[in-house]
């Protein structure tokens, strides 16, 4: 009896430890803390831009990435509407280094995109997330990366909203 008494108050203290490790993971965030810059080369921590209440899509991506370079256009086009069902905010991180850094800003305003742009010049970002190559898009939402997806085709743009709207 005693026995038995033992092992069941050893399985409740286990049992609540488990819950607070549980409570103590949601409260953590997937962002890395690392420089990055906006096209006015003013340095930001990437945790303080990509912690919101709303989820972010975030894109690495990079001027000779001709992919990369449709993906963006193709939200850029439809990010309006799909704001109108689920709000968001439309994050591109440029892993361009320091040969093609200076090309960044007259892209992204010969394309009209809309969205926050920021540069990763030393990759240091890119690392810390993992990203092997562009295009690599991610969601992030109450700091916490719920989807991420590599590559592009024509069309994978309207999965991505199909994902975004689980978080509206």
């Amino acid at each position: 009896m005693r026995q038995s008494l033992f092992m069941l108050m050893v399985l409740l203290v286990w049992a609540g430890n488990l819950n607070a490790q549980d409570t103590t993971k949601v409260q953590t965030s997937d962002i890395p803390s690392a420089e990055i810059r906006t096209l006015d080369d003013k340095i930001v921590n990437a945790r303080d831009i990509l912690n919101d209440t709303v989820p972010i899509v975030v894109s690495f991506w990079a001027t000779w990435c001709k992919p990369c370079i449709k993906e963006l256009t193709a939200i850029n086009d439809e990010m309006d509407t799909w704001k109108e069902e689920v709000p968001f905010r439309m994050v591109a991180v440029s892993i361009d280094d320091a040969r093609t850094t200076h090309m960044v800003k007259n892209l992204v305003n010969s394309k009209g995109w809309t969205f926050e742009v920021y540069l990763d010049r030393n990759s240091d970002l890119k690392k810390l997330m993992n990203v092997a190559q562009p295009p690599h898009i991610f969601i992030i939402y109450k700091g916490r990366i719920v989807y991420q997806h590599t590559s592009y085709a024509e069309g994978d743009e309207e999965a991505l909203f199909e994902e975004l709207k689980k978080y509206r």
